[in-house]
């Protein structure tokens, strides 16, 4: 039952988020225009910091786990390249594919990897999830910027799509990102704190964009995209992930780190990326805002699974 509060926790700030952008709309303090223009803002602005802060403030004194790092980098790449293959054989508007190929690959491992291994594992979990985030989550992000490029619309050449990735807002902040890492360049704490709050509201002001442009009455009109990438999502791949975890013999909290990159929702910055970048942004809200609300659920049953036979 601790599991199900744990969960309970990570999603009810979300849904409040999303809660409050709903009824700001629908009391009419802010118009459908203004979340857009402020969705725009959010990707253009907020974004790009989140990314460089995401990479500054990498532990240079992080001990890295080879075998995780080489098998969660190829897990997630092997999985979109699946994707890529897939997903336009099954859907016909390219709005839609890079929307739902981002959605089954890309998780809010950020806010519900730490706090679940940390419950279950103690300071243990909390490093290796600490670690994998710092691995994953850029792989995620730049990948999720070259497949939304992929299917914006038309046949696009590998340069322009290169130019396209270079010239992205989310990879520019990457790249100062990484280089002020690998430099090990350290700016003042008076640069730095505001920096980090500004970094830290991009989750925030997205998922409440995300609610002032909620329409429910336009999920039923999805429903035969979102029921099947959200079970996929969060029923059908961790499955897979945990068999393979348990065959290649990871121990239990590796095997339950790699098991939440696969099993928790589907990322919140999905929703501004799709919107700016051409994608189907009422899509990818949708499969944001109900993934989050079936994961208190299925992050349950995983975690009570689990114990029960003795995987973690």
């Amino acid at each position: 039952m601790n599991s199900f509060f744990i969960a309970v926790d990570a999603v009810l700030p979300f849904l409040i988020y999303i809660s409050f952008g709903y009824g700001v709309r629908r009391a009419g303090v802010a118009d459908e225009a203004f979340m857009y223009r402020l969705n725009s803002l959010i990707f253009r602005a907020f974004f790009p910091i989140m990314m460089f802060y995401n990479l500054y403030s990498v532990e240079h004194g992080l001990s890295l786990d080879l075998k995780m790092v080489g098998l969660s980098a190829a897990s997630i790449l092997l999985l979109e390249l699946l994707l890529v293959l897939i997903v336009p054989r099954l859907v016909a508007e390219n709005p839609k594919r890079g929307v739902i190929i981002q959605a089954m690959y890309r998780s809010n491992f950020v806010l519900f990897g730490i706090p679940l291994a940390t419950s279950i594992f103690g300071s243990e979990g909390t490093t290796l999830a600490t670690m994998m985030i710092a691995i994953v989550i850029p792989i995620y992000n730049v990948t999720a910027v070259i497949i939304l490029e992929m299917y914006r619309g038309g046949k696009i050449s590998p340069g322009v799509l290169a130019k396209n990735v270079i010239h992205n807002p989310m990879i520019r902040g990457a790249v100062v990102g990484f280089a002020f890492f690998i430099l090990n360049i350290k700016l003042p704490a008076s640069v730095e704190e505001p920096i980090a709050q500004l970094a830290a509201l991009s989750t925030p002001m997205a998922l409440f964009v995300l609610g002032g442009t909620l329409h429910f009455s336009a999920i039923r009109h999805n429903l035969r995209y979102l029921v099947p990438a959200i079970s996929i999502k969060l029923l059908v791949l961790p499955a897979i992930a945990l068999a393979a975890a348990t065959a290649l013999g990871l121990g239990s909290v590796e095997r339950f780190v790699y098991f939440e990159m696969f099993a928790t929702p589907v990322a919140t910055a999905s929703y501004s990326m799709a919107q700016n970048m051409g994608g189907d942004g009422e899509l990818a809200g949708q499969l944001v805002v109900i993934s989050t609300a079936v994961s208190v659920f299925t992050i349950f049953l995983w975690v009570f699974f689990l114990s029960g036979t003795g995987l973690i």
